[in-house]
């Protein structure tokens, strides 16, 4: 029986056509009657209807209805005729074999029937199994899938794996206008296909190979729906209609890209709607605080001027407000350098010239140019004697130490101290700016280098440029700053850049070049 098996299942390799399982079904029932020839002039030939039972029940496990069907009729025939007394003939003479042919016949039907039955439900549960296993995956590679990009790479992937066929998308450009420039040359679309794609995103239709809408093309164009808005279409390049054949789990793979496609794009239309809002936001915060800024530097000029043309004042008043002309001109100029810098920074178009320099050169160069402002505080300068030079941008610098400098006068207590020291540590200059004002909140410590960022009731002027302008000229020099509250009260701003110890020849050598 083992070595019936082995045929059985050599044969049933040798063709997977109908037709083919049609010759093979008669070519097994005849090889078992053949096996069974000895038992045909013996009283054992009942036995070869269970044999040939046990054959149809094997068959039925890998055949069709059509060819059990015709091995089972066929296998009834054949033990009638030649096993059956008396052989050779249809006729049956005694009333038990009747019986026992009629059940028979009667159990290989019913038995190849049931078998293939069972065999066809096995083989729709295992392509139902594989079908939602492959809708799982789908889903959870879309879902984890970032931006429109990810999501055609995994859509191609999964069609590719599971349809095996090639596919490409043109999606709109986000105006419900679909995008062929590019996509025209690279597939090389003629108008013909290009008119079609058309139709088929403004009709919400299939057309093209395999559809009711033929037309001169090698793709079959499916539209792509969403709920809310219809992401585009997908061309699929198929050598048979097998998406047509597939009709309910191609629908429903279209549907979850079709998904994934509009959350996308909606979520882009909703960055775009949040992008202008707090566009529209910080246009109004700039331009009310450039206006405030503005006024009053422009209102102190124009004033001093005007008192000075109207008036024949002494020469001490003259100079007083002439002074307070060039008091309004440096904060105009101020806000104007601060604009400029921020302008910089977000092109990126900063150059960084690094070079050699003393650190008590700076340190003089923005005390001197802040002395009128520093007057009410005392400022503790704490530098190490031997102190190297230091391989800094001199300009980008001197602005970070303006900016660190003024943002302590304008919120430090009158009269108190503010710190600033500076110390070479493990190849960084490390820069200490300390202060005795009220210190910044714990919630909002984490945005005080954002751009136009300002506490709450702030009494200070400005356009909160200051500090995102150090963070960013300091970053340049590859370098960090952090903040922090003092626990006595006040806040401390640290710098670190990187730089190299000098060798003095090395610099006796640069300063001769």
């Amino acid at each position: 029986m083992k070595q019936i098996g082995y045929i059985l299942r050599a044969l049933s390799r040798i063709s997977n056509s109908t037709v083919g399982h049609y010759a093979l079904s008669i070519i097994i029932i005849g090889i078992t009657a053949l096996i069974c020839t000895p038992l045909a002039n013996t009283q054992n030939y009942h036995i070869v209807s269970f044999i040939l039972l046990f054959v149809i029940f094997i068959l039925s496990t890998f055949m069709g209805i059509g060819p059990v069907l015709i091995a089972s009729a066929l296998s009834a025939l054949t033990w009638n005729f030649f096993f059956i007394p008396p052989q050779y003939t249809f006729h049956i003479e005694r009333t038990e074999d009747i019986l026992i042919f009629g059940l028979f016949f009667f159990i290989v039907l019913v038995n190849g029937i049931l078998t293939t039955r069972i065999r066809r439900q096995e083989k729709l549960a295992l392509e139902r199994e594989k079908r939602t296993n492959a809708l799982f995956q789908l889903t959870k590679e879309l879902s984890k899938a970032n931006g429109i990009d990810e999501v055609l790479k995994v859509a191609v992937e999964e069609i590719k794996n599971n349809f095996s066929v090639n596919s490409f998308f043109i999606l709109q450009d986000g105006n419900t206008q679909l995008y062929l420039g590019s996509l025209q040359k690279e597939k090389k679309l003629s108008p013909d296909e290009c008119n079609l794609i058309e139709w088929v995103y403004k009709h919400s239709r299939k057309a093209g190979a395999y559809t009711d809408t033929p037309n001169a093309t090698e793709y079959t164009f499916f539209p792509l729906l969403g709920k809310r808005l219809n992401p585009g279409i997908i061309a699929v390049k198929q050598d048979s209609q097998v998406l047509n054949n597939q009709k309910s789990y191609w629908d429903t793979f279209l549907a979850q890209i079709s998904g994934a496609l509009e959350r996308e794009f909606l979520s882009q239309l909703a960055q775009k709607v949040r992008f202008l809002d707090e566009s529209d936001r910080l246009y109004k915060t700039l331009f009310n605080s450039i206006s405030h800024e503005l006024r009053i530097p422009i209102a102190t000029i124009m004033g001093a001027s005007e008192a000075i043309i109207n008036s024949s004042k002494s020469k001490n008043i003259q100079s007083a407000l002439y002074y307070e002309i060039f008091t309004a001109s440096l904060r105009l100029n101020r806000l104007i350098e601060n604009l400029l810098n921020m302008s910089r920074l977000e092109s990126g178009h900063i150059t960084v010239r690094l070079d050699w320099y003393d650190i008590n050169d700076l340190i003089n160069k923005v005390t001197e140019d802040l002395k009128d402002e520093l007057k009410p505080f005392s400022l503790i300068v704490s530098i190490p004697e031997d102190m190297p030079l230091v391989k800094i941008d001199f300009g980008l610098m001197e602005q970070v130490l303006y900016n660190l400098l003024l943002n302590s006068i304008q919120y430090a207590t009158g009269a108190s101290d503010i710190k600033l020291n500076v110390k070479y540590l493990n190849r960084e200059m490390i820069i200490e700016v300390m202060d005795r004002g009220p210190g910044f909140p714990e919630t909002e410590i984490k945005n005080v280098f954002r751009k136009f960022f300002r506490l709450d009731n702030s009494k200070a002027g400005g356009l909160g440029l200051g500090l995102s302008i150090v963070k960013g000229f300091v970053e340049a020099h590859g370098g960090s700053i952090t903040v922090e509250n003092i626990i006595e009260g006040g806040v401390k701003f640290t710098i670190r850049i990187p730089s190299e110890k000098p060798e003095i020849m090395d610099i006796h050598l640069q300063m001769n070049e």
